[in-house]
């Protein structure tokens, strides 16, 4: 097998829900060795179980890890973190400020202790700002970042996206900081240092050009279904067979295919919809005729033909139509893995796709408490009898 790319990186994961330990797992996907500090008998929230014991979203999202339980709220806990910290390059956690700082784990207590390490901190509102000791989840950011305000139908009230989207924006977010941190340490002796990561502006970033509009026009963006307010006609429509699908002819050229594909040429000619502004304007109407249309096709028909006249399309897919679809499992964006209590388990793919140094699955989500004989053995050098002491006292 081809050597990782981050193969030689030790990652020290003190974090739970979400961003920060996929951050983690994101690294770890591509050769990082990441040991992961859970609680004492209960384990990670993402374990799903109350118990500590394993959900197949575990599986997945702490694949690549070592787990050691350690109980951070006992002052003999905090000194054995503050002991492995000097052993690992990257240190990653999202407890709040307050409870940073009341652990020991604030940025200046872990750069005296690790001053080449590289620090990340994804926090709700970040480690500096009025808001900094705020907690946060992704349904907050979401709400903060104005990403909630601008989703859903203009007639009804805002909705969130059905997954946690910032979290995973604020984990690539934060793996593609990691790797510029040690780039910048390691090629130019810059040594460690602090990344300050707030989740909401993990959103915030992808907010497109709402602010650079309000600030020049004073036009706030506001929900518009599934349409964009300047791309028509790009949206989802229903088909023959009650299944919907998404539609992009946005650009003029685009329109131009689409109009010759409904036979209704002079459509792209016209004063109405011969241009992106144009359309904007008649959005409503050419919504109409493009709704009639499609629907007399099935759901694949109407993608075959717009896809075969380069028009992007797709039909929206459930989680279900993925798990069969042909594209997902040939280009090997989902693949199948072998867990010990699931059997043959689907999961996606360590991503982004590297053609010389591909990331790999070596081990799904660990056991609680499975490799604390080896980390604090083989790091800290402590002892059997030790780590059965620290065990009877609820430490480890």
């Amino acid at each position: 097998m081809t050597t990782l790319p981050l193969a030689g990186i030790r990652v020290l994961d003190l974090s739970t829900v979400l961003a920060a330990p996929v951050t983690a797992t994101f690294l770890g996907d591509f050769g990082a060795e990441v040991v992961k500090v859970e609680e004492p008998g209960r384990g990670d929230f993402t374990r799903g179980t109350a118990d500590g014991g394993r959900s197949p979203y575990w599986a997945q999202e702490a694949r690549n890890k070592k787990s050691v339980t350690l109980d951070l709220r006992t002052s003999r806990g905090q000194r054995m973190v503050r002991d492995l910290v000097p052993h690992f390059d990257v240190v990653i956690t999202n407890y709040r400020p307050p409870t940073l700082r009341a652990w020991g784990l604030d940025p200046d207590s872990l750069r005296s202790l690790a001053p080449d390490a590289v620090l990340v901190y994804v926090t709700g509102y970040g480690l500096t700002g009025p808001y900094r000791d705020r907690g946060s989840f992704d349904r907050i950011a979401s709400a903060f970042a104005g990403l909630t305000y601008v989703t859903g139908d203009p007639d009804r009230p805002p909705v969130r996206s059905g997954y946690s989207t910032i979290d995973y924006m604020a984990a690539y977010l934060g793996a593609f900081s990691v790797v510029t941190a040690l780039y910048h340490r390691d090629t130019a002796g810059g040594g460690g240092q602090v990344i300050d990561l707030a989740l909401y502006e993990a959103g915030f970033r992808a907010s497109e050009d709402a602010l650079t509009q309000y600030a020049t026009t004073g036009r706030v963006r506001e929900r518009m279904g599934n349409r964009n307010p300047q791309i028509v006609p790009a949206s989802d429509f229903t088909t023959a067979d009650g299944r919907r699908v998404s539609i992009h002819a946005g650009t003029d050229p685009l329109f131009g295919r689409l109009a010759a594909l409904m036979r209704t040429p002079e459509l792209a000619d016209s004063a109405e919809y011969a241009t992106r502004a144009a359309r904007a304007e008649h959005a409503d109407a050419l919504y109409a005729v493009i709704a009639d249309w499609a629907a007399t096709y099935t759901a694949d028909d109407l993608t075959e033909l717009l896809s075969d006249a380069g028009i992007p399309a797709a039909p929206l897919m459930s989680v279900a139509d993925i798990a069969v679809d042909p594209h997902y499992r040939e280009r090997g964006t989902l693949v199948t893995v072998e867990d010990p209590e699931f059997g043959e388990l689907p999961m996606v793919a360590p991503l982004p796709r590297l053609s010389e140094t591909p990331g790999s699955i070596r081990s799904t989500g660990p056991a609680l408490g499975a490799h604390n004989a080896e980390i604090y053995q083989d790091l800290l050098g402590l002892s059997a009898g030790e780590l059965a002491s620290l065990g009877a006292d609820g430490v480890i």
